[in-house]
Protein backbone atom coordinates (compact mmCIF):
# COMPACT_ATOMS: atom_id res chain seq x y z
CA UNK A 1 0.00 0.00 0.00
CA UNK A 2 1.14 3.51 -0.74
CA UNK A 3 -0.41 6.61 0.75
CA UNK A 4 0.27 10.33 0.83
CA UNK A 5 0.38 11.76 4.35
CA UNK A 6 0.64 15.39 5.42
CA UNK A 7 4.13 16.30 6.60
CA UNK A 8 2.92 17.45 10.02
CA UNK A 9 1.31 14.06 10.63
CA UNK A 10 4.47 12.24 9.55
CA UNK A 11 6.42 14.36 12.04
CA UNK A 12 4.00 13.44 14.83
CA UNK A 13 4.30 9.75 13.93
CA UNK A 14 8.09 9.95 13.87
CA UNK A 15 8.06 11.69 17.25
CA UNK A 16 5.86 8.92 18.67
CA UNK A 17 8.39 6.35 17.44
CA UNK A 18 11.32 8.34 18.84
CA UNK A 19 9.58 8.57 22.24
CA UNK A 20 8.79 4.85 22.24
CA UNK A 21 5.04 5.35 21.97
CA UNK A 22 4.93 3.42 18.68
CA UNK A 23 7.09 0.64 17.28
CA UNK A 24 7.25 2.23 13.83
CA UNK A 25 5.55 4.83 11.68
CA UNK A 26 3.65 1.97 10.02
CA UNK A 27 2.43 0.75 13.42
CA UNK A 28 1.40 4.29 14.34
CA UNK A 29 -0.55 4.68 11.07
CA UNK A 30 -2.14 1.25 11.53
CA UNK A 31 -3.33 2.22 15.02
CA UNK A 32 -4.68 5.54 13.70
CA UNK A 33 -6.64 3.68 11.03
CA UNK A 34 -7.95 1.21 13.63
CA UNK A 35 -9.14 4.12 15.80
CA UNK A 36 -10.80 5.76 12.77
CA UNK A 37 -12.67 2.55 11.95
CA UNK A 38 -13.89 2.24 15.56
CA UNK A 39 -14.91 5.91 15.59
CA UNK A 40 -16.86 5.55 12.34
CA UNK A 41 -18.61 2.43 13.67
CA UNK A 42 -19.68 4.31 16.82
CA UNK A 43 -20.99 7.22 14.73
CA UNK A 44 -23.01 4.83 12.54
CA UNK A 45 -24.45 3.13 15.63
CA UNK A 46 -25.38 6.50 17.13
CA UNK A 47 -26.99 7.57 13.86
CA UNK A 48 -29.02 4.34 13.78
CA UNK A 49 -30.07 4.81 17.42
CA UNK A 50 -31.20 8.40 16.85
CA UNK A 51 -33.08 7.43 13.68
CA UNK A 52 -34.89 4.62 15.52
CA UNK A 53 -35.69 6.92 18.47
CA UNK A 54 -37.05 9.62 16.18
CA UNK A 55 -39.06 7.08 14.20
CA UNK A 56 -40.81 6.07 17.42
CA UNK A 57 -40.98 9.42 19.27
CA UNK A 58 -40.74 12.10 16.59
CA UNK A 59 -37.87 14.36 15.62
CA UNK A 60 -35.69 15.68 18.43
CA UNK A 61 -36.10 19.46 18.42
CA UNK A 62 -33.47 22.16 18.98
CA UNK A 63 -35.35 23.15 22.15
CA UNK A 64 -35.14 19.58 23.48
CA UNK A 65 -31.40 19.47 22.75
CA UNK A 66 -30.85 22.82 24.52
CA UNK A 67 -32.83 21.61 27.54
CA UNK A 68 -30.88 18.35 27.68
CA UNK A 69 -27.58 20.27 27.47
CA UNK A 70 -28.75 22.60 30.26
CA UNK A 71 -29.64 19.66 32.52
CA UNK A 72 -26.31 17.95 31.85
CA UNK A 73 -24.34 21.13 32.59
CA UNK A 74 -26.27 21.44 35.84
CA UNK A 75 -25.03 18.00 36.93
CA UNK A 76 -21.45 18.52 35.74
CA UNK A 77 -18.65 18.11 38.24
CA UNK A 78 -15.61 20.39 37.94
CA UNK A 79 -12.46 18.28 38.00
CA UNK A 80 -9.96 21.05 37.20
CA UNK A 81 -9.97 24.74 37.90
CA UNK A 82 -12.75 26.68 39.54
CA UNK A 83 -16.45 26.23 38.85
CA UNK A 84 -18.04 28.93 36.72
CA UNK A 85 -20.35 31.49 38.33
CA UNK A 86 -23.48 29.48 37.48
CA UNK A 87 -22.13 26.45 39.38
CA UNK A 88 -20.14 28.00 42.23
CA UNK A 89 -22.21 26.30 44.90
CA UNK A 90 -22.61 23.04 43.02
CA UNK A 91 -25.41 21.44 41.04
CA UNK A 92 -28.90 22.68 41.76
CA UNK A 93 -27.65 25.82 43.53
CA UNK A 94 -30.09 27.92 41.59
CA UNK A 95 -27.47 29.82 39.61
CA UNK A 96 -28.95 28.69 36.30
CA UNK A 97 -27.18 28.60 32.97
Amino acid sequence: MSASVDADLVAVAQEAVAQGRAESVSAWVNEALRLKVAHDQRLRALDEFVAAFEAEHGEITEAEMREAARRVRGRAVVVRGEPGPAHKDGPGAGGGV
